[in-house]
């Protein structure tokens, strides 16, 4: 999708700063970190938000979530520990209408649920 940023940024075109990228996924730090780390894993194709997927898009959800672990063992948080949460449309707290997953650590998070 041509106005949508997360897909500039996750192809390289909005000239933010990747952690991470493949032909799937790309990574970057968000712009107002919860966290002392606080990443999101975007995927190259453009899909509105976990409520939009499909059957087809398991692989990657799966895929997002391997990335994150990886990207945690990078950042030396995970064997304190992190969070991944999909925020899924207004009520969910989705700010940006292109699913990706949050990785948040680098101190103690506390209970959400």
């Amino acid at each position: 999708m041509e106005n949508c940023l997360f897909c500039k940024i996750a192809t390289g075109k909005e000239g933010t700063k990747l952690i991470f990228q493949d032909r799937r996924v790309s990574a970057f730090n968000d712009i107002a970190p919860k966290a002392p780390i606080h990443i999101l894993i975007v995927p190259r194709i453009h899909l509105t938000s976990v409520a939009e997927m499909t059957r087809e898009h398991e692989p990657l959800i799966g895929y997002m979530i391997n990335v994150a672990r990886k990207i945690a063992d990078e950042q030396k948080i995970s064997s304190d520990g992190y969070r991944l949460v999909f925020n899924t449309r207004a009520h969910g707290g989705q700010v940006v209408d292109h699913i990706h997953l949050h990785l948040l650590g680098g101190h103690r998070l506390g209970s959400m649920v």
